[in-house]
């Protein structure tokens, strides 16, 4: 990331030698082992940020929904309240619409969370000088290994041993065959998650990036309205993914 990419580099910037040195104690990064600075925790920051956001928001429509007599009005126009009605609403049929509505509304605080922290965070793609988390793999791959974990989780424990004895296929002996694809196909996933996701959104900031910077006058809007569409259908196929995985782990084994 270029020095000064955002408006939180310039606050990092104020405690670099702090972050250098916990920098060096964290030691070389796991896959491309290099050596971390303090503008490596600019992600993790913004993804702090973001879920802080994120909880003020939940806040405020839960104050707003504590007096029943007024949640059941709605209001006359646009309001965070309607918003986030209309966008969990959405993403909650979207879930309904992959498993059934019994295990949808069990497991919708975890694809709720998803849907909202990611558009949360992807939306700050579409304002220049703004962090965007999910332009980092390290924030997205952190994302699709919760998911990840959490689905093979649920799936345990929802059918036991047939969870495991589905990934050696229909009969044992095909199990020396079927295993190491089945393993390979679920170990793929939170990559697939996390690689698409990172690689559109810092795709999508970097293009508004360079038009703002050659011409900042209505030239890039058309770029800006193409970002709207990138942020909402990064967060529909990062839900709906989500939804599918975990939709595939709790069904009962004899309906695999």
């Amino acid at each position: 990331m270029p020095e000064h990419a955002s408006w939180l580099t310039l606050l990092l910037a104020h405690v670099k030698d702090t972050l250098d040195h916990n920098a060096e104690a964290i030691g070389n990064t796991f896959v491309a082992h290099h050596h971390p600075t303090w503008q490596s925790f600019e992600p993790i920051t913004a993804s702090i940020l973001i879920a802080v956001l994120v909880i003020l928001v939940s806040l405020s429509v839960k104050a707003r929904l504590a007096n029943q007599s007024e949640a059941v009005v709605p209001d006359d126009t646009l309001t965070l309240r309607t918003f986030m009605e209309a966008f969990l609403g959405y993403f909650y049929d979207l879930a309904k619409s992959v498993m059934d509505a019994e295990r949808a509304k069990k497991y919708f605080p975890i694809i709720g969370t998803a849907a909202t922290f990611v558009f949360f965070s992807n939306i700050m793609a579409l304002f220049p000088g703004l962090p965007v988390a999910t332009s980092s793999l390290n924030v997205t791959l952190g994302c699709a290994l919760v998911v990840f974990l959490y689905f093979n989780m649920v799936g345990i424990q929802t059918n036991g041993m047939g969870y495991i004895k589905h990934l050696m296929g229909p009969k044992w002996w095909l199990a020396p065959l079927i295993l190491p694809i089945e393993m390979i196909s679920l170990c793929v996933r939170p990559i697939t998650l996390a690689v698409r996701l990172m690689l559109n959104m810092a795709v999508d900031h970097l293009i508004l990036g360079i038009f703002l910077a050659l011409v900042a006058v209505l030239v890039p809007l058309p770029v800006m309205a193409l970002g709207i569409v990138v942020v909402i259908v990064q967060t529909l196929v990062f839900t709906l993914l989500t939804s599918i995985y975990i939709g595939l782990a709790t069904e009962h084994e004899e309906h695999h």
